[in-house]
């Protein structure tokens, strides 16, 4: 189940006005309002297509649009722009109907004043600075959650925006629909990884459930050999390849195992519609290895992924892997592990298997080693060394009360020498502002070990998503502070529980 294609998703390019102004004028509204649709819908930056729809004047069209909106599976999110002024209490039914994500563009048809020849015909028709001031006191009002953008649409700084917002639904739309497969429970006695999937599915629409790890290895002792052939000759023509890994040395048998795991896997969640799923290497069951190649080449098709049971992650990687399908860059399970505290103070970011060949810097190496931990056989995983570039890490805790994801802004650099004894793939980077920063910020927000890393996205998508979900999210990034951060997480707490009671 790779991201879904944004082909098949569209956004609704909803248009305000009213009646007082004549069909001439709204003529005009339609016609301008039309072109920036177009507009948006032309533009690289914008993923999904924007779709216009006839302008709105009166509340019941309001109403009924935004109800055939919130039942059209191709439409994730809804654009809507006051062109002239539309007088809000029209919209307030269709708003308080709307379940999809709402962008408000704040715009106008054309970026130039004609100073010349304005008059009052000119002004009635465009007049969407104060429209759109009427309109975005009642979303206020209703306490809407939404994105605003202001801007023109042939600025690339507003389409990028756009753009961003549109790949936010998108994922919500997904992760709304999504289930997850846990083979097996968490880590025994890992707080972090717990969390409430009651609550999850209420505010996130994803669906956690167990099943029992052999209810896979019965799919795997079914996997027929042709299939374990034409998936190791695909690593063969994807991947370098340790020596004894090659076919005929030592180590192969263990290759193949991996590709049988991979063919159930794939089998499994397929015919169960899962698109997340999470292993635990205390609970393997009959499996004679953790998985490990078999999952990285799952995530690098979009797979939602956590180890030792840590579903929130494995959630958190599907929803970022869709809104980034099609960007340069790659998104990744990831974990801190160690610390480089010369210099500049890096991070040695790895797992112990499991890190999405997406990020790699060159081409991934099959290699097999000993895993010390788990009692199985030597797994066959991808060794390769992230590339270099700008990123985010991000992490999801439950923290009672409510969900929170906590980002750090960082730059992936290379290691500052060879990892010749690292038989892992990883990643190493330099936490924004600083190292010390960054790191007491991470730990104060109570943010958690297991990640997602992307060098895809980055904070405006980020803050999209989290809009979107209505999710607290804590940003530590290039203007962030000790003293800033403190005050941050305060007042988000003292509103996120104001906002529960309300």
């Amino acid at each position: 189940m790779a991201p879904e294609p944004f082909a098949a998703h569209e956004v609704w390019f909803l248009t305000g006005s009213q009646g007082l102004y004549g069909e001439d004028t709204l003529l005009q509204v339609a016609e301008q309002s039309q072109q920036v649709a177009k507009a948006l819908d032309e533009a690289a930056e914008v993923p999904v297509r924007v779709v216009w729809k006839p302008v709105l004047t009166d509340a019941g069209a309001i109403r009924r649009t935004m109800g055939e909106a919130n039942e059209d599976p191709s439409c994730v999110g809804v654009i809507t722009w006051m062109h002239t002024f539309s007088p809000a209490k029209m919209w307030i039914s269709g708003l308080d109907a709307l379940r999809k994500p709402l962008l408000h563009l704040h715009t106008q048809a054309d970026a130039a004043l004609p100073w010349a020849t304005i008059d009052m015909d000119f002004m009635n028709l465009n007049q969407a600075a104060h429209g759109d001031r009427e309109y975005g006191f009642v979303l206020t009002r209703l306490r809407m959650p939404r994105t605003t953008v202001a801007g023109h649409v042939s600025d690339p700084r507003v389409r990028a925006r756009v753009g961003s917002w549109a790949r936010a639904a998108a994922a919500a739309t997904a992760v709304r629909s999504l289930r997850l497969a846990r083979f097996g429970d968490n880590m025994r006695d890992v707080a972090v990884t717990e969390g409430d999937k009651v609550e999850a599915e209420i505010r996130f629409g994803v669906s956690v459930n167990t099943w029992g790890v052999n209810d896979l290895v019965a799919v795997v002792e079914a996997v027929e050999d042709e299939a374990v052939d034409a998936l190791v000759e695909q690593y063969g023509d994807l991947y370098d390849w340790a020596d004894d890994c090659r076919p005929g040395g030592e180590r192969h048998e263990a290759v193949r195992y991996q590709a049988r795991v991979e063919a159930a896997l794939r089998t499994f969640l397929d015919d169960g519609g899962f698109g997340a799923f999470t292993t635990n290497f205390e609970d393997l069951g009959g499996l004679r290895q953790l998985p490990g190649l078999a999952v990285q080449r799952l995530m690098a098709d979009g797979y939602g992924f956590g180890g030792e049971g840590d579903w929130k992650t494995a959630v958190l990687l599907r929803t970022l892997k869709v809104a980034a399908a099609g960007l340069p860059g790659g998104t990744s399970f990831m974990e801190d592990y160690t610390y480089d505290l010369t210099g500049t103070p890096r991070v040695l970011g790895a797992h112990m298997l499991e890190v999405c060949p997406t990020i790699a810097g060159g081409r991934p190496r099959v290699e097999v080693h000993p895993l010390s931990i788990g009692g199985r056989e030597d797994p066959a995983r991808l060794v390769f060394t992230a590339a270099p570039g700008e990123g985010v890490v991000v992490g999801w805790c439950d923290l009672g009360d409510r969900f929170r994801w906590v980002a750090n802004e960082i730059d992936v650099v290379e290691p500052a020498e060879a990892l010749p004894h690292l038989p892992v793939a990883h990643a190493v980077w330099q936490p924004r502002p600083d190292f010390e920063t960054a790191t007491e910020g991470w730990l104060t927000a109570g943010g958690p070990h297991h990640t997602v890393l992307s060098t895809a996205l980055g904070a405006d998508e980020l803050t999209d998503l989290a809009e979107v979900f209505g999710t607290e999210l804590v940003l530590i990034d290039d203007g962030t502070t000790r003293r800033s951060l403190a005050k941050e997480l305060r007042w988000s707490a003292a509103y996120h529980r104001l906002a529960r009671g309300l």
